[in-house]
């Protein structure tokens, strides 16, 4: 079927069963067509008829306001404003002219979208305005408020992108044979610089777009998957990059793909969209500091932004001519996602794990492994070795709160490195129960230095993407524990020195979580000498790193100071306390494969470090009798 057809049987089938509909104009807006009407009726009351439509069109349908029906602004926002209940709390609402939609900024948004409530129809009926409710965060975010600004201030832009990426999503296959197929370009015998290219006879999509964790060259290209071979060159051939979260092994150079030719579409969750965007800026802020090149430029970290699709769990998308995708919850991270491709018409499936967690943490509900079909099923092993076992989140608390109280005993200080993104949050959540319960004995400051704070306000404007629990206190009891007083954030570098020089017990919590830079380095300098203070690990070390070198030991290290080389012996305390990794072990990993439904008949293995991957994958094969490998970078295997 030709592109313009969706169109023109859009129109047809409106015509048929809602004759007078006073259709002004039908056109594509990425995956979706939007419906332009000056019918009221049909507008604020007929959703039951794009539904219809849709599923028989197998496309995703919008009904917009013409926007010569459209209330003047102000006089639509007066009307809004006594419509909405004061409950809602609005904070702010701006309007698209172009699109006809109201976006109205609440402290509650459920309260006006409740299915028992009649709010959104009022609305669409009174000012002929199309309402779109958004949360306005609890913790003010300025990566979460410029995000917003920067795709108001792209609108035009972005709609004349989605126009295109429609026509171009509603092109007919192209004949002939057809083959599915995965090349390994980055993260496969290894942890880091996450990429994979699935390649269909109609499409080229790439899989995360990540850098090592180690490197600390000046080449800006170093760490990068293999992004210069055929199969992804030039970047123009790749129809769509997929993002399963926003850690800079998976996040970090996917704005490079447009510097160098890439102008399609990213899709990924909203929360992954920021949180990639607060990792990708700090990066080259690091980047800069240490006098190094970087490999981008931040405005194509925006380019990024204009560019990006936003999906929610379970929605699902075409997203090339062949192939359509579907998110579900990874519970690795905020807005992680395993992420499940469906090629051609019934014609195989495919999901790719991304970074997994299948336990409920503090943070999130387990990941999901229920899916309409799996025929392959490629899984990370960060954690799959034969020892890699870990405590549960009980023992991982009940460590963490005895190493900080045998730390305030002897007079010292805690110093934990964190990524900014996952285990932050999980331990600023164990910390205020443990102090709020007195399980920790002396009353002491939690200080936050680096992007912690950012990146936990991102966590608070999205609470529907957290476990019941902690949503509940968020959003219901008002009883937000990211805004204890126990925790404060350290804002300058006189700060930092004064809280290194103070002789009070204290907990630091600061970046980077490897401790290959950022402001944990200033922490450790100063107290590494001290044998009363102690310094825990809580998330995975990759190798090559000086956290891994610590963790397994080394007590005299080199670090820079007034710009040389100067060796340092360590006296205070290390030690590590397990069982805070967003990742799953061995153990968690073989019963989410268990337990899958349906079982996949093919296992592919990526993310683990060296041996461990192959490893895994013979397991997998003896336990299952399923078809397993473990790819090697540049490898390429046909599924179809």
């Amino acid at each position: 079927m030709a592109f313009r057809d969706y169109l023109i049987e859009t129109r047809e089938i409106f015509d048929r069963l809602y004759p007078n509909n006073r259709i002004t104009e039908i056109d594509y807006e990425g995956p979706t067509i939007v419906v332009y009407t000056q019918d009221e009726e049909l507008f604020s009351k007929r959703e039951d008829l794009a539904r219809q439509i849709a599923q028989e069109i197998r496309r995703r349908i919008t009904i917009r306001p013409d926007p010569s029906i459209l209330l003047p602004e102000d006089e639509a926002r007066e009307a809004i404003e006594k419509i909405v209940p004061r409950d809602a709390n609005i904070r702010d609402i701006y309007f698209e002219s172009d699109t006809g939609e109201v976006i109205i900024e609440a402290e509650e948004p459920s309260i006006v979208t409740s299915k028992t409530a009649n709010f959104i129809t009022e609305i669409k009926s009174k000012t002929k305005w199309a309402p779109r409710l958004v949360r306005a965060p609890p913790m003010y975010s300025r990566t979460v408020k410029e995000i917003r600004e920067l795709i108001r201030e792209m609108k035009q832009e972005r709609r004349a992108f989605l126009h295109n990426l429609g026509e171009k999503l509603n092109l007919p296959p192209m004949p002939g044979d057809t083959w599915a197929r995965i090349t390994a370009l980055g993260g496969h015998r290894e942890v880091g610089r996450s990429a994979t290219l699935l390649s269909t006879n109609n499409s080229k999509i790439l899989v995360d777009c990540g850098m090592l964790n180690s490197v600390d060259d000046d080449q800006p290209w170093a760490g990068a998957p293999y992004l210069y071979v055929p199969e992804v060159q030039p970047f123009s051939s790749i129809d769509a990059v997929v993002l399963t979260h926003a850690h800079l092994d998976h996040s970090g150079l996917v704005p490079l793909l447009y510097k160098y030719g890439y102008e399609g579409p990213v899709y990924m969750t909203a929360p992954t969209r920021d949180l990639a965007v607060l990792l990708q800026n700090d990066y080259l802020k690091v980047v800069h500091s240490e006098g190094r090149k970087t490999p981008y430029e931040s405005k194509y970290i925006r380019e990024m932004v204009k560019r990006s699709v936003i999906l929610k769990y379970g929605e699902t998308t075409d997203i090339t001519r062949d192939v359509r995708v579907t998110l579900y919850n990874a519970g690795h991270i905020l807005g992680s996602s395993s992420v499940h491709f469906h090629i051609g018409e019934g014609l195989y499936n495919v999901v790719f794990s991304g970074d997994l967690k299948f336990e409920r943490t503090w943070l999130f509900n387990a990941a999901n492994n229920r899916f309409p079909r799996a025929e392959a099923y490629m899984t990370e092993s960060t954690y799959a070795g034969r020892e890699d076992y870990q405590h549960s989140r009980k023992e991982a608390f009940e460590m963490l709160v005895d190493i900080v109280n045998r730390t305030f005993d002897r007079g010292g200080s805690v110093l934990i490195p964190v990524f900014a993104v996952g285990r932050s949050q999980e331990v600023m959540l164990v910390l205020e129960q443990a102090f709020r319960e007195k399980l920790i004995e002396r009353e002491a400051v939690v200080y936050l230095d680096g992007m912690i704070m950012e990146a936990t306000a991102i966590h608070a404007a999205y609470p529907e993407y957290l476990n019941r629990d902690l949503r509940e206190r968020i959003m219901v009891k008002k009883d937000n524990p990211f805004l204890s007083p126990i925790f404060k954030a350290v804002e300058t570098k006189n700060e930092r020195q004064e809280i290194c020089d103070s002789p009070e017990s204290k907990i630091v919590l600061a970046t980077s979580g490897m401790m290959n830079g950022g402001p944990v380095m200033e922490y450790f300098k100063s107290w590494l000498g001290n044998p009363a203070h102690t310094l825990v690990f809580v998330g995975y070390q990759a190798d090559g790193t000086l956290g891994r070198r610590i963790q397994k030991g080394a007590r005299e290290i080199p670090l820079s100071e007034q710009g040389k080389t100067v060796k340092f012996e360590i006296k205070m305390s290390v030690e590590t306390a397990e069982g805070f990794s967003g990742h799953s072990d061995k153990k968690q990993l073989i019963s989410y494969i268990a337990s899958m439904q349906p079982r996949p008949r093919r296992i592919l293995v990526n993310h683990g470090d060296g041996d461990k991957t192959v490893e895994f994958a013979r397991f997998l094969r003896s336990k299952f009798g399923v078809e397993s490998y473990a790819l090697k970078n540049l490898e390429t295997l046909r599924l179809i």
